[in-house]
């Protein structure tokens, strides 16, 4: 399969969100290269089906709902995740080569890895052996996960819980250099009267993308993140938080408060130390408490746990 750009780019952001998705379980040893002798053609199986299209990394939000266990897809938190098809059809690839092998949770992390580097950005020697949560965690998700309406101080505090500090912070943010917001998480910013933070010139083609207060969260109804070089992870994201024209209210955040205004202003200078800085904090995500072999699976399907 051969995805487009578009889908790359979105896919991505919903990788590196899936890694944020968990910050519960237990400890387990995670490895260079862990499939090396189990199933040495997995990771280029991930990458060629990456091709042109993140508590710990568990994979828990691709479960979807069934009897007795809710979907953390179903989360507020969740909204605007739209390609999980993929992650499956990955998976589909390497069970045909090593069934029962490659967990969901390690596709889900490995392929954050190469969508990284598709959008241009730094290469992360990411360690795998991760296993399945074998259930989802839909409360959990909706006490932890931060909002975009969320204060950077509650932001800040969320990330520093499970190890990463503001300078990380602020570079995973610059996820959003890539990809779309959808109207309905912008309109509040333009509706009845336009943020005094954002830009005039910004807030009206915002306004052009977003024509009404109450847009259907089903409708085509978006902003690209950046205008400039959309298709690109790079340091534009901080370049246009410099000019008021962040989409997000926890994006424009950034400017204006203390500890992280030095730092959009150093990121929008240094685009080397931006991408430092998102590979350290992306490599403490993806090994944030992995599970183990007693608590987790390699599931079949990524969508259902298995049958026991």
């Amino acid at each position: 399969m051969t995805l487009n750009k578009h889908h790359c780019c979105s896919t991505f952001i919903f990788l590196l969100l899936t890694l944020l998705s968990q910050f519960y379980s237990v400890e387990s040893e995670l490895q260079l290269n862990y499939y090396a002798e189990s199933c040495p053609n997995a990771e280029e199986i991930i990458k060629q089906q990456l091709l042109c299209g993140m508590q710990s990394c568990d994979a828990s939000l691709l479960l979807r709902r069934v009897k007795g266990m809710e979907s953390e897809q179903e989360s507020d938190r969740s909204f605007g995740m739209r390609n999980f098809k993929y992650i499956n059809t990955i998976k589909e690839a390497v069970e045909k080569e090593c069934p029962m092998t490659v967990s969901c949770a390690d596709i889900v992390a490995l392929s954050a890895r190469d969508g990284i580097v598709m959008l241009g950005g730094p290469r992360i020697e990411m360690r795998s052996g991760r296993k399945d949560s074998k259930q989802s965690y839909l409360t959990e998700v909706q006490n932890t996960i931060p909002n975009h309406n969320d204060t950077i101080d509650l932001v800040l505090a969320r990330f520093q819980s499970i190890g990463i500090d503001t300078p990380g912070t602020v570079a995973l943010l610059g996820a959003h250099s890539v990809g779309r917001v959808h109207c309905v998480n912008l309109v509040h910013r333009l509706y009845p009267t336009v943020d005094p933070t954002l830009d005039p010139e910004h807030a009206e083609y915002l306004k052009r993308r977003c024509p009404t207060p109450d847009p259907d969260p089903k409708a085509v109804l978006y902003s690209r993140n950046d205008l400039e070089t959309p298709m690109i992870l790079d340091n534009m994201y901080y370049k246009n938080l410099l000019r008021h024209m962040g989409l997000l209210m926890v994006d424009q955040q950034l400017t204006s408060h203390p500890l992280t205004s030095p730092l959009v202003e150093k990121m929008a200078a240094d685009n080397g130390y931006f991408h430092d800085q998102f590979a350290r904090a992306v490599l403490l995500l993806s090994e944030n408490n992995p599970l183990n072999e007693d608590q987790g699976e390699i599931r079949k399907d990524c969508r259902y746990v298995n049958l026991v």
